[in-house]
């Protein structure tokens, strides 16, 4: 096994151009951990946010970009019993992802689903640990009730429409494009809107009989929030996840106290080890067979090589995409 390994580093806060390929000795798993050789990586949000110098590494993170991984585990670490060599697995990783080889805590890893190749299994843990954890454990998202998403064709938003669609909820999805929206379509919400053209809170009214949805996912934030409060049901949960519009908003708080409106959200990336663990057997109970069954698809819209992970992240920032960008690094 390599010593040396390749890998893409930040190598000063910046644009895409920072990205550079690198060596690096290969990482040691410790206790409770996997060594991965990495076929595929998944680009994501965060790691641009990284790359900004605009979203600090945990202690005792790996200083490289990549939360998510698919590969081999080739070692393992003192007390992993979950796992043995040769297994293929995809894994929420708390960095270190854009490399030949990454640690993973063995707890944060689940078996490629039958069927699906590296690249698409690595485009599935980030995205779906996150929409899991906000969307049912955060936000409680009963049967019966309506969902909607702000970005649907992103990647989170590729996953929030289908894993809600596939659990039997009625799903909204906001787009920026008609293009999009048609994606967002096929993906199973029952109304795409064009946000450019169209207002969100109108349609969504009229499609529930001016009733509203239960849980909005929003990443957007800023001058989105008092709208989105107007667009919830009564007893309706606004979670964020981002704010690309701003961290900033103003509220009604007689609104909110009078519709009885919850208003909260997470970052995933802190979070401890055990608690990520459980929503990885959440996701093997609850969501695995639906991807084994065809019912969740993975919507991987472009592939690069780990060298030209600067331009992956340029297409990120583009917005072009619809679905995840996944980086090839050994065999996908």
């Amino acid at each position: 096994m390599e010593n040396q390994i390749k890998v893409v580093e930040i190598s000063a806060p910046g644009g895409p151009e920072v990205l550079k390929p690198a060596e690096r000795p290969r990482p040691q798993p410790g206790s409770g951990e996997v060594l991965i050789k990495v076929a595929a990586a998944g680009v994501n949000r965060p790691d641009v946010l990284q790359r900004m110098g605009r979203y600090p590494v945990p202690a005792g993170a790996s200083p490289l970009p990549g939360l998510e991984v698919a590969g081999t585990v080739v070692e393992l670490g003192s007390a992993v019993t979950q796992w043995k060599i040769g297994d293929g697995v995809c894994a929420l990783t708390p960095g270190g992802g854009y490399a030949e080889y990454c640690i993973a805590p063995a707890s944060n890893c689940l078996l490629v689903p039958k069927g699906l190749s590296a690249i698409e299994a690595a485009s599935l843990p980030e995205t779906f640990f996150t929409v899991w954890s906000n969307v049912i454990d955060r936000a409680g998202l009963r049967p019966g009730e309506t969902f909607m998403v702000q970005g649907g064709a992103s990647g989170i938003g590729v996953t929030a429409i289908q894993m809600m669609a596939a659990l039997g909820h009625r799903v909204f999805a906001t787009a920026g494009s008609d293009e999009k929206c048609r994606a967002c379509a096929r993906l199973g919400a029952e109304r795409a809107i064009n946000y450019k053209t169209e207002d969100f809170v109108e349609v969504v009214k009229a499609a529930t009989g001016g009733r509203g949805v239960d849980v909005i996912l929003d990443m957007v934030g800023g001058d989105y929030v008092p709208r989105e409060m107007k667009a919830l049901a009564d007893d309706g949960r606004l979670v964020f996840i981002a704010f690309l519009r701003g961290a900033r908003t103003e509220i009604n708080i007689a609104e909110l106290m009078t519709r009885r409106l919850t208003l909260t959200g997470s970052t995933l990336r802190p979070r401890p080890v055990e608690f990520k663990a459980a929503i990885a057997r959440a996701l093997h109970e609850k969501v695995w067979p639906l991807i084994e069954a065809g019912k969740i698809k993975p919507v991987v819209h472009a592939t690069f090589p780990l060298a030209a992970a600067a331009k992956a992240h340029a297409l990120m920032e583009s917005g072009q995409h619809i679905g995840k960008i996944v980086l090839t690094v050994g065999e996908a």
